[in-house]
């Protein structure tokens, strides 16, 4: 095995950070940016007459919501560290790209606002990453503000997610009464000045019982507490267990304010020490060890088309799970069973971009896409094996969608194509009626929002959106003379985009009435099934 490449894959840091909108996941985002040197200001997400915006926030509508509707990839260098971070919406309606997002992650930084604690997004992106059995590091945020007591948030996510956790720092004070962060790994003390967050003082002390404290601390009550509370945490809490952390069973918690920049360097440079390097994927031919393997393989686990509005291109993301990426490689494209050179691969900052010649697993890649490629393609150098599936979910929500002006019809099936491609809508043909007619469906009902702006704006097209009162969708499958049976009975029958028979249905009675009635056909709730 090549130890240069050995060497660079070790390197390697791709995570994923999860949290509940208005945690402050993307602030985070972008300081952690900040203390790599890849962009010189923070935005803000904060007033929208601001003229600044959030990095990772690069859509129009993201910048007018103050929200995240979709994942972007950042990379930057920090301590000899190749990182990539992946910055997901928050929101529960644009969860599907979240968690294909997730499947590229070798851990995931979870976000939760102290005051808040464990909100329900968290939970479902939680779960997640807990059947994935990826590390899970936990940054609680905004203890400039007053919050729920620190242990009060640790029983929680032992009663909430079924996870233990070791702080690896802990709070002197909250809101108006904050004054730091005790590092009880190096026995540091990291004052808080609320008068400019920015200047940290870092003090080396011999342990929480040293004097220097109570002399950098005017507070004897604060003082105290904060001992008592890390003499019950030494007695009663969990041990450090760096097995129990990579299995994602137990998580280390960081204290901190990201919009004021406290205790986010030390929690990227422990991160950094404790984060997996490029974990192993599950594919048709076994296990693929970027460790043990040099032959380069990859997924494909999100489009994006428009990232470049000028251009009006169309981006595939790419998850290098072994080997080396060089510029102009060959490989196989294993679904369509063809070579194909991939002569433009891009490394990412939200949507800026530069072409690179080199990459290794565990890195992010951008891939021009003609429309080659699909959300789960796997692309091998030298062989055809798979990577298991991406996850897929049924919509819970459709809606028949015409396009206003008969003469924008083009343009309008060229978007309604694209953002099909990108797997955020899933586009359905009625079938056996005399009207033609297109519905669309998704998984939460912003996206019809984010659908009608995005072709605006990208396309030029204005469209009427008609709410259907379907909640289930499932692709039918069985038999041919059963399957005839039923294209003739069952009403609400739609096709898919390559042709699949899936019923829509108004309510889990209805669904459960046809599964009854016709027990011989499958009913499918993915909305991929290979053949």
């Amino acid at each position: 095995m090549n130890t240069n490449y050995l060497a660079e894959v070790k390197t390697r840091k791709t995570f994923a950070i999860i949290s509940h909108p208005d945690a402050g996941k993307t602030t985070l985002t972008e300081k952690l940016l900040l203390f790599g040197g890849a962009i010189r200001e923070a935005g803000t997400v904060k007033g929208r007459k601001n003229s600044k915006h959030a990095l990772s926030d690069w859509m129009e509508i993201e910048k007018q919501r103050g929200i995240s509707v979709t994942s972007s990839v950042m990379e930057f260098n920090y301590s000899g560290y190749h990182i990539n971070i992946l910055d997901t919406p928050g929101h529960e309606d644009f969860s599907e790209d979240t968690y294909r997002t997730l499947t590229a992650a070798d851990s995931a930084t979870m976000l939760i606002d102290v005051a808040k604690g464990v909100e329900a997004q968290t939970i479902k992106l939680f779960k997640v990453c807990r059947l994935r059995r990826i590390p899970i590091f936990t940054f609680i945020n905004k203890l400039d503000r007053q919050g729920k007591e620190p242990f009060e948030l640790m029983e929680e996510l032992e009663d909430v997610l079924g996870i233990r956790s070791y702080p690896m720092n802990w709070p002197i004070g909250m809101g108006q009464d904050f004054c730091g962060v005790y590092d009880r790994h190096n026995h540091k003390l990291e004052l808080y000045n609320p008068n400019n967050p920015n200047d940290i003082d870092v003090k080396d002390v011999s342990g929480p019982d040293d004097p220097l404290i109570d002399e950098l601390i005017n507070d004897e009550a604060l003082v105290n507490q904060f001992r008592e509370e890390l003499e019950l945490l030494d007695v009663a809490g969990d041990q450090y267990d760096k097995d129990k952390i990579d299995l994602g069973e137990l998580t280390p918690i960081f204290f901190g304010s990201a919009i004021s920049n406290f205790g986010v360097q030390t929690f990227l440079e422990h991160f950094l020490t404790m984060a997996p390097s490029p974990t192993p994927r599950n594919s048709s031919q076994g296990i693929i060890d970027p460790l043990e393997q040099e032959q380069f393989s990859g997924f494909i686990f999100k489009i994006q088309a428009n990232m470049n509005p000028a251009h009006r291109d169309r981006i595939a993301f790419l998850r290098i799970t072994s080997g080396t990426f060089e510029r102009g490689i060959n490989v196989n494209h294993v679904r369509l069973g063809k070579s194909i050179k991939l002569s433009q691969p891009t490394q990412f900052l939200a949507q800026n971009r530069s072409i690179i010649e080199t990459a290794y697993a565990g890195d992010i890649i951008g891939l021009f896409d003609p429309g080659t490629f699909r959300i789960g393609d796997s692309l091998v150098e030298k062989d055809t094996f798979e990577f298991d599936e991406m996850p897929h979910f049924s919509p819970e929500h459709f809606a028949a969608i015409t396009v206003k002006e008969a003469l924008k019809h083009k343009s309008f099936e060229k978007g309604i194509h694209q953002l099909t491609e990108e797997g955020a809508i899933q586009l359905f043909q009625t079938y056996n009626k005399v009207i033609e007619q297109q519905i669309i469906g998704v998984v939460g009902v912003l996206q019809f929002e984010v659908l009608e702006h995005r072709l605006k704006s990208e396309y030029k097209v204005d469209i009427r959106l008609e709410r259907l009162p379907f909640s289930f969708a499932r692709w039918i499958v069985g038999d041919e003379k059963d399957m005839d049976t039923f294209k003739r009975m069952q009403r609400n029958l739609v096709t898919d985009r390559d042709g699949r028979i899936v019923a829509l249905f108004e309510n889990e009675f209805q669904m459960r009435t046809a599964q009854d009635k016709y027990p011989n056909l499958k009913f499918y709730e993915n909305s991929y099934i290979k053949a």
